[in-house]
């Protein structure tokens, strides 16, 4: 027999951003629960700030009966000389059973001791504390509060507690609060508990008092009104996703408002403006013409006819917030840049300050402009002597904003402050543009630089917190990567990647090692190739075959992963992969930078003299895509097969046997450029 679920964990208000997090965990949690506890019923779970509340329309009211085994020790341990040893006597105990419960049963051809305990199920509401109070303690919303006299601890302490099946309150005490039939309301309404009879008066008491339950309906509700203002006022208004999300969870009944600002501040940077408002206020940024407007929507969780105050009020806070944004940046201006003060902000212990952080991004660009001078004078259509001051200029200034006020007040704004600053002072806007975007990309889907100077600064930046803190030994292990080392060679690899720049580690890591302590670079190579894994979708043991090579060179590694996974897309792919492992398996006692010169007199049979004009042939080729290389390579394996199926490798002639080796060895030494084939695993 089935009857309906409700309960509720009444809170004070739930922080948005831990709950958030745990959120899409919490149903599954109950519902592993009822399994555990052998009641059915599919739930579903609603909250609002101050409230948990999980329902059900078809929950079970008694437990399934269940049937448990236990396996004890063989016969010959249980008994000695036919009377209970001690170990069937702990198999007693640790059961809590008597010697007629005991039965046996044949187990890996032994015959053992064996108990089966069948259970009665109880009655749902006999267990469903129990299971309220487990669930509570599954959610991980991080830090937790101790309130009162309590010594259980929760995220935030809680005030009502309702458990219901139908019509019937489930009596239950959770945290020193005893179940009701009560409920808390919207402040605006009520700050009483309301008390209700019946799972349908509950729903109507929250709908009347100015609570929507589902977070969906909430979140409808504000973009749908969001949408009328922008009809009515020919505006767009920006929807942060993560923003909407939480201000859904901090609303019971979200109203949205039109609020403005005086124009005035629009001289300040947007950047500051649209965090100001988004990130400190929770307020959505508005735009007209693509243009930021001096306008915000606010949505309000209070419930009246008249929201003039509470528009006032927000205009009012924000004022003041643009004010002080407004004083700091003017300061900036006034003051410029303050660059020789960097040598008095701290990098990281053992590594200097910011302005040798600084001193050290320069060379590493400069370095980087040496070999890609070409690339970068046709990209940016500058000399390389002019690339070079550009170079100088923006490394003198690219961290300078670190001493700024409004980078003190708003941390997130580093480099966009400092390229505003830089614009107003009439430097180039290349040194402008690679000042704002030396911290792309920040996460692992963020926009790239957007050209190649600026990448240069990027990867400038990078590079030097790697080296600088593999010399001092802060390299990450685990889960631990408290200096983001994991996430800057991902942005490595990104940049290169998009802008198919040809960075070789094993040529371009030693000319950056002499401005560090001096440690193994290959351990920071191997950390880079490392985080490639996590860029393809592909057989593992490719990424290991390529690398097997020795290759260090990003976008060709890229290549040759992806022209190998193309083939392992084919469908006689085993029959290729057994050719060219038989290949490598022949010559894997020798020496393959050591191979003996063929000897074409010995070439007697057919199958070999077309191998080896096959092969002469591939010599002559050039490749510049790994790609066209590897799929000449694929032209192997008829000739291959031929000469597997009808010549003796290991000839009984020491010579022929020898020359036949050198030849295959040849070919597997062809496919070293591009994978090692024996490392491929299907």
């Amino acid at each position: 027999m089935n009857t309906h679920l409700l309960i509720e964990i009444g809170t004070e208000e739930l922080p948005a951003i831990p709950f958030l997090k745990e959120e899409p965990f919490i149903l599954q949690k109950f519902q592993e629960l009822l399994r555990e506890y052998y009641i059915d019923g599919h739930c579903t779970f609603f909250s609002t700030p101050r409230r948990l509340v999980i329902q059900s329309n078809d929950i079970s009211t008694t437990q399934k009966n269940s049937t448990e085994e236990f396996f004890g020790p063989p016969l010959n341990v249980a008994y000695k000389n036919n009377q209970p040893t001690k170990a069937f006597e702990s198999f007693l105990k640790r059961h809590n059973i008597n010697q007629n419960d005991v039965d046996t049963t044949l187990k890996d051809g032994k015959e053992i001791l064996y108990y089966k305990k069948e259970t009665k199920g109880k009655e749902t509401k006999a267990v469903l504390g129990e299971i309220i109070t487990k669930f509570l303690n599954t959610l991980q919303f991080g830090k937790n509060m101790y309130w009162g006299i309590q010594e259980e601890s929760f995220i935030r302490p809680i005030r009502s507690l309702i458990i219901m099946l139908d019509l019937e309150l489930v009596p239950f005490e959770l945290y020193g609060i005893q179940s009701k039939k009560a409920t808390f309301v919207n402040r605006s309404f009520n700050l009483k508990p309301i008390p209700f009879n019946t799972q349908e008066e509950y729903k109507n008491t929250l709908i009347q008092n100015g609570v929507i339950l589902s977070p969906i309906e909430r979140k409808n509700k504000i973009l749908k009104e969001i949408q009328e203002i922008e009809q009515k006022y020919d505006i767009h208004v920006h929807i942060n996703p993560l923003l909407l999300d939480e201000i859904v969870a901090i609303t019971e009944y979200p109203t949205v408002l039109l609020g403005y600002f005086d124009k005035h501040f629009l001289t300040i940077p947007q950047e500051v403006i649209v965090t100001s408002m988004e990130e400190h206020q929770r307020y959505f940024s508005i735009y007209k013409n693509d243009a930021l407007l001096n306008a915000f929507i606010v949505v309000s969780n209070a419930v009246c006819t008249d929201y003039t105050l509470i528009i006032k009020g927000n205009e009012k806070v924000l004022k003041a917030r643009l004010s002080d944004a407004l004083f700091f940046y003017q300061n900036d201006l006034k003051n410029g840049f303050q660059s020789d003060m960097l040598k008095h902000v701290r990098f990281i212990e053992g590594l200097g300050s910011m302005a040798e952080k600084s001193s050290r991004e320069e060379k590493i660009a400069s370095v980087l402009n040496n070999i890609y001078q070409e690339r970068l004078s046709y990209d940016t259509q500058k000399s390389y002597e002019n690339i070079k001051s550009l170079i100088e200029q923006t490394a003198q200034i690219s961290k300078a904003d670190l001493i700024s006020e409004t980078v003190y007040e708003f941390t997130e704004l580093q480099g966009v402050i400092g390229a505003y600053m830089a614009k107003y002072f009439g430097f180039d806007n290349l040194c402008c543009q690679a000042i704002k975007e030396q911290y792309l990309p920040k996460t692992h889907n963020d926009e790239l630089p957007n050209n190649l100077f600026s990448a240069l600064f990027a990867l400038a930046y990078r590079l030097d917190n790697l080296f600088a803190l593999f010399s001092v030994g802060k390299i990450p292990s685990g889960s631990k990567d408290p200096f983001s080392l994991r996430r800057a060679a991902n942005g490595i690899i990104r940049i290169i990647l998009h802008y198919q720049i040809p960075f070789d580690m094993k040529k371009i890591f030693p000319l950056l090692s002499s401005l560090y302590k001096n440690f193994d670079i290959t351990i920071l190579e191997k950390f880079i190739l490392e985080r490639m894994h996590a860029f393809y979708t592909i057989n593992p043991s490719i990424m290991s075959a390529v690398v097997a090579t020795n290759e260090k060179e990003i976008c060709r590694i890229d290549k040759k992963i992806q022209a190998i996974s193309a083939l392992i897309n084919k469908d006689n792919i085993k029959e290729i992969s057994a050719t060219f492992k038989r290949v490598a398996h022949i010559v894997k006692d020798i020496d393959i930078n050591n191979i003996p010169t063929i000897n074409t007199q010995l070439l007697n049979a057919t199958e070999e003299q077309e191998i080896y004009k096959q092969f002469q042939s591939f010599c002559q080729q050039n490749f510049d895509d790994p790609k066209d290389e590897f799929n000449a390579l694929m032209l192997f394996k008829p000739y291959l097969d031929r000469f597997f199926n009808n010549v003796l490798v290991n000839a009984p002639d020491k010579s022929l046997r020898e020359n036949r080796k050198a030849l295959i060895a040849n070919i597997y030494k062809a496919f070293l450029n591009i994978a090692d084939i024996k490392e491929i695993s299907l």
